[in-house]
C-alpha cells in the first residue's frame, strides 16, 4: 500500500452504497482509497415489498416490511464488523456518513472510538444533543425542510416506506426535491437507486453518545447549503449542540453549495474537499 488512510462511506436512508461510485471514483483519481459499505436492509440483497415491481403496486400501503425487526444494534453491529475489518489493513480510518447514517455511525464511535481516527458528517444526523433523528426533524427550525412522501402507516409496516416508483408525477417530484434539488428533473434514473423501505430504528432509533468517547474523536462537518431534505438551520443545530458537549473538541466545519446528494449532483467537488480534510487530519 502506498496509503496508509482509507475513508469509509457510510449511506443514509433509503440509500446504499451505490450511491457513492463516483465519489469513490473521483478520490481513487487523487489517490485516495475509499470504501462505500451497505448496513443491514439496503444494497443489492435489501428486500422490496412483494408488490412494488408489479403493476399497480398491490399491497403496498399495508404489506408488512421485511426490514421491520431491523434494531439499532444491529445497524450499529454491522458497521463495527465493517470497521474492524477495515481497521486491520489501514493505519487510519476516516468515516464519512450522509444524513440518517450519522446515527449508527455516531453510535459505533461511541462503541469503538479505537476504530475511527476522524469523522465526517455529510449533512448528517449529529445525536449528540438529542439521540433520536425525529427531535431535529420535528424541531420548528426545520420547518421548512422538504419531507419525503411516506406510504401507509409506519407502526403498522415497521418501516418508513416511500415510492420512488409512484405513478403520481407530483408524488415523485416532492421526492426529487427533498434528496436531489440540484439535478435534472428530466432525468429519472435516480428513481431506480432508491429503497423503498428504511428501518424504523434508522430514523426513530436512540442513539446515545458520550463526550468520553464518541466525543474525544476528530470530527468535520460538511454543510450543504441549498439542502432541502436537511435545511442549513438544521445542520447548524446540530452543530451547535454538538460543540457544547464537546467545547474542547469542537467541529471543523466545511460548506458545499447544492443539496443533499453531493455524491451524485457534484462528486469532484466532494472528493477534492474529503481529500483536504484527509490531508490535514
Amino acid at each position: 500500500m502506498t496509503e496508509s488512510t482509507v475513508i469509509v462511506f457510510v449511506h443514509g436512508a433509503w440509500h446504499s452504497s451505490l450511491h457513492w461510485a463516483v465519489t469513490l471514483r473521483s478520490l481513487a483519481a487523487r489517490g485516495r482509497p475509499g470504501v462505500a459499505v451497505d448496513l443491514p436492509g439496503h444494497g443489492a440483497t435489501a428486500p422490496l415489498p412483494s408488490g412494488y415491481l408489479e403493476p399497480g403496486q398491490p399491497g403496498l400501503a399495508t404489506e408488512r416490511s421485511a426490514v421491520a425487526e431491523l434494531t439499532t444494534d444491529a445497524l450499529v453491529e454491522a458497521l463495527l464488523a465493517d470497521l474492524a475489518r477495515i481497521r486491520r489493513r489501514f493505519d487510519r480510518v476516516v468515516l464519512v456518513a450522509h444524513s440518517a447514517g450519522g446515527g449508527p455511525a455516531s453510535a459505533a464511535v461511541e462503541r469503538h472510538p479505537d476504530l475511527v481516527d476522524h469523522l465526517v458528517y455529510l449533512s448528517a444526523f449529529v445525536p449528540a444533543g438529542r439521540p433520536r433523528f425525529g427531535e431535529y426533524v420535528g424541531d420548528p427550525r426545520n420547518a421548512g425542510a422538504v419531507q419525503v412522501p411516506r406510504v401507509g402507516d409506519p407502526d403498522a409496516i415497521g418501516a418508513f416506506r416511500i415510492n420512488p416508483l409512484s405513478t403520481d408525477p407530483a408524488e415523485v417530484e416532492v421526492i426529487r426535491r427533498s434528496f436531489l434539488g440540484d439535478w435534472p428533473a428530466d432525468r429519472h434514473g435516480w428513481r431506480l437507486t432508491l429503497h423503498p423501505d428504511e428501518p424504523l430504528a434508522s430514523l426513530a432509533g436512540e442513539y446515545a453518545v458520550t463526550a468520553g468517547r464518541w466525543g474525544r474523536v476528530a470530527r468535520s462537518y460538511v454543510r450543504m447549503t441549498g439542502d432541502l431534505a436537511l435545511p442549513p438551520a438544521t445542520q447548524d443545530l446540530m452543530i451547535d449542540e454538538a460543540d457544547r458537549t464537546t467545547p474542547d473538541n469542537p467541529f471543523a466545519v466545511h460548506s458545499l453549495p447544492g443539496g443533499h446528494s453531493p455524491f451524485l449532483t457534484r462528486p469532484d467537488e466532494l472528493a477534492e474537499l474529503l481529500a483536504r480534510i484527509v490531508r490535514r487530519t
